[in-house]
C-alpha cells in the first residue's frame, strides 16, 4: 500500500490531526511493552526448556511467538536513510551502510555456528523526511504520538524506493548529524497492531539515530530484539547509575560494549542455533559429570564427533534454571576479560529489562579489565579450574574439575 504523500510545508500538529489510516495504526509500543503473540508449539521440548510467559520478550523455549523473525538460514534487511529539510547530510547512506554491514551480518554468523546470515540490501540515497528534526521531539522515552508521526512519515517518504514485501527487517536511519537526532533514542518499535504496507505487515521496525561512527554492535543488539531477545541490563529508575549489574559484558544484549558479546547459550537455544543434542538437562537431585565445549567455538561438522555440549540446564523452579557454559577468548568472544566456566540464572517469568537473565559471580569479592570492562566485578565471573561455585544455599553446587588441553572442561554438577 503506497501512502498519501504529506506536503513538506505542513505544519507537524496538522499532520497528526489528519485521519490517515497508517497513523492510525501507529499505536507503538517500545520494547518494554508487554506483547504476547500468538505461539507455535515445539514438538516434544525437552524438560528443561522453560515454558515461554506473558513477560516481554520471555525466555521460555517450550514455544516460538511467531511474530517475531526467525534467524535461521538467510533473512533480507532493507537500510532506509532518511534526511530532513534543516540539515544538509555530512555523511553518504554507503558510508552509513559500511559502518554496520558487513560487521553485524559477521556478528550473527559467528554466533549461529553459519546457520544464519543477514543479508543487508541498503537504498543509498537520503530521503527527505517532510518536517525538521526537532518537530519530532526524538527522545529515548519518545512521546507516543511524536514516535508514530515520525513512523507514518517514514513509512510514506520510502514506500516510493521500496518494496516492503521483499523484506524481513526494515531500519531507519536518520542523518546523525540532524539536529533533533538523539543517539539514545534508536529501539526496535513493536506494533500493537500490524500496518499493511505493499501487501505485507510490518510488526516492528528499527529506528536508528546513532552518531558516526556508530557504536559497537549497536545495530546487532537492536536486531536481537527483531528475534525476540530481551534486553538484559538494568535500566536505573533515575536514569543514573550502573545499567550493568546483571551480566556485565557478557552478551551483547546487556551492553554493545561488552567484551564478551558473544549471546548465552541460552539465547543461542531460544533462536534455533543449538539443538537439544548440545543442551545437557539436570532435574533429579544427585551428581553429574558433563564435558562443555567453548560455546563460542564453531560447530564441528556433523559427520566429525565432537566430544561435548555447550550448555548445562540445571532446573530450579517452575520458571527458572541455572545456565552453565564455557567462555574462552575465540569467535565473538575474542576480547573477554577472563574465561572459564560462567554460571547464570535465567527466569522466563522475568520481562525485558528486568533482570531476566542474571550472572552468578564466581569471585564476588574481586573484578577485573577496569579500564575495559562496562562491569568489572563481573568481568571474572567465570569459575577457573578447581573452583566451585554454591547456589541457593548449596542447592546446587557446580565445579569447574578441569581444562583438557584440546579445551573441553569438565564440569561437576551436584543439585540437592
Amino acid at each position: 500500500m503506497c501512502a498519501t504523500p504529506i506536503p513538506a510545508g505542513q505544519p507537524l500538529q496538522r499532520r497528526l490531526r489528519r485521519p490517515v489510516s497508517v497513523l492510525t495504526a501507529l499505536t507503538a509500543v517500545i520494547g518494554t511493552s508487554s506483547m504476547a503473540g500468538p505461539a507455535q508449539a515445539i514438538a516434544a521440548a525437552p524438560p528443561c526448556a522453560l515454558q515461554r510467559t506473558d513477560a516481554h520478550h520471555s525466555l521460555g523455549l517450550d514455544t516460538w511467538n511467531d511474530s517475531y523473525v526467525r534467524p535461521k538460514g538467510t533473512v533480507n534487511a532493507v537500510l532506509l536513510f532518511l534526511s530532513f529539510p534543516e540539515s544538509r547530510p555530512l555523511t553518504s547512506p554507503a558510508q552509513l551502510a559500511e559502518d554496520y554491514f558487513p560487521a553485524t551480518g559477521n556478528f550473527f554468523e559467528r554466533a549461529s555456528y553459519g546457520q544464519f546470515k543477514l543479508r543487508a540490501h541498503p537504498v543509498e540515497k537520503w530521503i527527505e523526511m517532510p518536517a525538521e528534526s526537532r518537530a519530532y521531539d526524538i527522545a529515548r522515552d519518545w512521546n507516543t504520538d511524536m514516535r508514530s508521526a515520525y513512523l507514518h512519515d517514514a513509512i510514506t517518504v520510502t514506500d516510493p524506493y521500496v518494496d516492503f514485501s521483499r523484506y524481513d527487517i526494515v531500519y531507519f536511519i536518520a542523518d546523525p548529524e540532524a539536529p533533533g537526532v538523539d543517539s539514545d533514542a534508536t529501539k526496535v518499535v513493536n506494533f500493537q497492531n500490524p500496518v499493511s504496507v505493499d501487501g505485507t505487515e510490518l510488526r516492528r521496525i528499527v529506528t536508528v539515530f546513532e552518531r558516526y561512527p556508530a557504536d559497537r554492535n549497536v545495530l546487532a543488539h537492536e536486531t536481537g530484539h527483531v528475534f525476540d531477545l530481551p534486553d538484559l541490563y538494568n535500566r536505573p529508575k533515575d536514569g543514573k547509575g550502573d545499567w550493568d549489574t546483571y551480566v556485565g559484558d557478557w552478551d551483547l544484549m546487556g551492553s554493545q560494549f561488552g567484551l564478551a558479546p558473544d549471546p548465552f547459550g541460552w539465547h543461542k537455544w531460544k533462536l534455533g542455533w543449538l539443538g537439544e543434542e548440545q543442551v545437557d538437562c539436570v532435574q533429579e537431585p544427585g551428581t553429574t559429570v558433563h564435558t562443555l565445549r567453548p560455546l563460542s567455538a564453531p560447530l564441528a561438522p556433523k559427520k566429525v564427533a565432537a566430544p561435548g555440549s555447550r550448555m548445562v540446564a540445571v532446573r530450579t523452579g517452575p520458571s527458572e534454571v541455572l545456565a552453565v557454559e564455557v567462555r574462552e577468548p575465540v569467535g565473538n568472544d575474542v576480547s573477554l576479560c577472563s574465561g572459564g566456566v560462567l554460571v547464570y540464572r535465567v527466569k522466563s517469568d522475568t520481562a525485558s529489562a528486568r533482570g531476566p537473565v542474571e550472572v552468578l559471580d564466581a569471585h564476588p569479592g574481586s573484578g577485573a579489565c577496569h579500564s575495559a570492562s562496562v562491569h568489572p566485578p563481573l568481568a571474572d565471573a567465570p569459575l577457573r579450574q578447581g573452583e566451585s561455585l554454591s547456589v541457593d544455599d548449596g542447592a546446587v553446587r557446580v565445579t569447574a574439575v578441569a581444562r583438557s588441553v584440546s579445551g573441553e572442561w569438565t564440569v561437576k554438577i551436584t543439585k540437592r
